[in-house]
């Protein structure tokens, strides 16, 4: 195991164990998390789930639910667990590929994946692998977010705007419809980097693009909408 640091997330409310180096957690987890619409006793499925900071959040919202992980790297996948044990949610975390794995039926699954299929990638494992496509495509991802959930569920990414695209129209070829983007704006009059986007299993409704989040103030502060979010856990 490489050397790890305990951090904390939602004014510390979650405390999360993970690598020192590499690809670390950001607010796109904290936002991720804050997107799921899940209710207590929901069963989730969270792919890619790394050392666990997405369901983290998510429990710390969301009593009791019950939590399905996917790691394929396994010192990531330990650390999952100990942080769910630590946290004492109900969490099984898996170190598998998320096309071989099995998932049982939940009721909302999420992602933060790989997002680039090319350019140039890191030099360092754990961060090329958090932002590039390798074997899995954003379409493998959809996929796999897609199968186990129950009908009306919903499947939820965080990705770079420039892909939201592509994500919607592999949500639709999944069976999942009623897509909702919600723009991150960096700043007001500043165009989105990021995006959460999100479908229904079956849904039939139309498509919306929801107000949004404006992350920081003309001088880098976060936003109090931010803050909300990212300090107080407050939904999306």
């Amino acid at each position: 195991m490489t050397e790890t640091t305990t951090d904390a997330l939602l004014g510390g409310r979650v405390l999360l164990e993970q690598p020192a180096g590499g690809m670390r957690a950001a607010i796109d987890a904290v936002l991720l998390a804050a997107a799921v619409p899940a209710r207590a006793g929901d069963a989730v499925l969270e792919l890619g789930c790394g050392a666990g900071p997405v369901f983290l959040c998510l429990a710390a919202r969301v009593p009791r639910i019950a939590v399905h992980g996917m790691e394929r790297d396994a010192a990531l996948a330990e650390l999952a667990r100990r942080n769910a044990a630590r946290a004492a949610i109900a969490a099984h975390v898996e170190a598998c590929d998320l096309r071989q794995g099995v998932a049982p039926r939940v009721a909302h699954s999420f992602a933060n994946p790989p997002y680039w299929p090319g350019g140039t990638a890191s030099p360092h494992a754990g961060r090329r692998d958090a932002a590039h496509e390798s074997a899995a495509t954003l379409h493998d991802w959809v996929r796999a977010l897609a199968a186990p959930l129950a009908h009306k569920g919903t499947a939820s990414l965080v990705l770079p705007a420039a892909r939201f695209a592509d994500a919607a129209r592999a949500l639709r070829e999944a069976g999942c419809g009623a897509v909702t983007l919600l723009p991150l704006w960096p700043r007001a009059g500043i165009a989105a980097k990021r995006v959460v986007i999100r479908a229904v299993k079956g849904g039939r409704g139309p498509d919306r693009v929801l107000p949004g989040l404006t992350l920081h103030e003309a001088d880098g502060r976060f936003t109090e909408a931010a803050q909300a979010v990212l300090r107080d856990g407050a939904a999306l």
